[in-house]
């Protein structure tokens, strides 16, 4: 076991760290702010000329060929130097829930049409699944994609879409055989602008601000066959390869932010002074930040056990879906403590309450942290379908 990152990665986790400070660091957008879509662009392009919108594509295609555990070290180190947790997040999605599904199923002419671009910041993906009513349970999606001869037509609305504001293309899942389950979806790559498609206004959210997201409605969207990724009725299996990637990489953007909350509270807790001492010489003090250290430990571990694997070519899905889950708890909880060290000064504008509010939805999006539970309750033999040997 060798718990250290390559001399190369240490370099380039450095570079981007440096960069994301220089480049990348403003504030998030504010609920009373308009999302400016060219101030986002621009900062995505210079991430694109840095290599980091398109790190695990492969070399011909114009990414920088990178393995699982160096997108995770890239994703910590932007996820530390950069303030604004929302376009990192956008970053990854990007990256991991719509590039590699074109990466890893794409035929060779999709990849070089369409991979180049999306490499070099040129051009922004979004993955656009989750439905109204059709979120946790994503095996029984209402849009659909009609078949006709050398072309499909997409009718329906995805909802919660990341980047969808800005995305010049779309990963899109839609049922071919309604009521089929597993091999009732397929997955498209829908360019925008492409008449039937519609996007709707960017959504206010809790957190994650940086990150624009919008409905996707589609009303007779015709899609060449040549657009599909995959095959047809491979649908589920693009998604879920997707979900490993990005419950696993995507989440290291948490590891650095935690990181960087964590050292400044840590700071605030050796500045701060009450009855004549720091702070952070009260036990009650020290504890709380030896409990937060803990769990950002912890869930580093667990995700780079999962970004090993991944890196390995495992058949893996509950390490991803624990990496998410330890993550996910682990921000949460972060954020909480780095607001009640602060006082009053936690509750307002500033960023233990940034990371809280960006934290939340890490719960909730990838598969919320109850279906994470559930599958690992299932790979342990605890889907609650067996009957007890020996019962009647």
């Amino acid at each position: 076991m060798n718990f250290a990152f390559d001399p190369d990665v240490e370099e380039m986790r450095t570079m981007i760290v440096a960069f994301a400070r220089r480049e990348l660091d403003g504030r998030p957008e504010q609920p009373d702010t308009a999302f400016d879509p060219h101030e986002f662009r621009r900062r995505w392009i210079l991430a694109g000329k840095q290599g980091v919108v398109g790190g695990v594509v492969p070399l011909e295609y114009g990414g920088s060929g990178l393995d699982a555990v160096a997108a995770s070290a890239v994703m910590e180190a932007l996820g530390y130097g950069c303030a604004d947790t929302g376009f990192a997040f956008s970053i990854a999605a990007h990256l991991f829930a719509s590039l590699m599904p074109i990466v890893e199923f794409g035929t060779e002419e999709q990849k070089r049409r369409l991979l180049p671009a999306l490499c070099s910041g040129e051009r922004i993906a979004a993955h656009a699944i989750t439905e109204p009513e059709a979120g946790s349970d994503a095996l029984n999606l209402r849009t659909r994609a009609e078949f006709r001869g050398d072309h499909y037509v997409l009718h329906g609305s995805k909802c919660f879409t990341t980047n969808a504001p800005v995305a010049d293309v779309f990963v899109v899942q839609a049922a071919t055989e309604p009521g089929g389950g597993y091999f009732g979806l397929t997955a498209f790559v829908v360019e925008a602008g492409t008449p039937g498609l519609s996007v709707g206004p960017p959504l206010n959210k809790v957190g994650l601000r940086g990150s624009p997201t919008a409905d996707v409605h589609f009303d007779g969207c015709v899609v060449p066959v040549a657009d599909v990724l995959g095959a047809e009725g491979t649908g589920a299996g693009v998604f879920s390869s997707s979900m490993k990637w990005e419950r696993t990489c995507l989440f290291a953007a948490y590891l650095g932010a935690m990181q960087r909350v964590l050292e400044s509270t840590i700071d605030y807790a050796r500045e701060r002074e009450q009855f004549g001492a720091p702070i952070g010489s009260f036990q009650a003090v020290s504890h709380r930040l030896v409990d937060m250290t803990l769990r950002l430990e912890s869930a580093r571990l667990v995700l780079y056990k999962a970004a090993w694997g991944l890196a390995r070519g495992d058949e893996d899905d509950v390490a991803p879906a624990l990496a998410k889950l330890a993550v996910s708890e682990a921000a949460v909880q972060v954020g909480l403590d780095a607001i009640q060290l602060r006082g009053a000064l936690g509750i307002v504008e500033g960023e233990a309450e940034t990371l809280l509010r960006d934290a939340l939805p890490s719960r909730v999006f990838s598969g919320t942290n109850e279906i994470q539970k559930n599958n690992i309750a299932r790979a342990l033999g605890l889907s609650g379908n067996r009957r007890r040997a020996g019962r009647r």
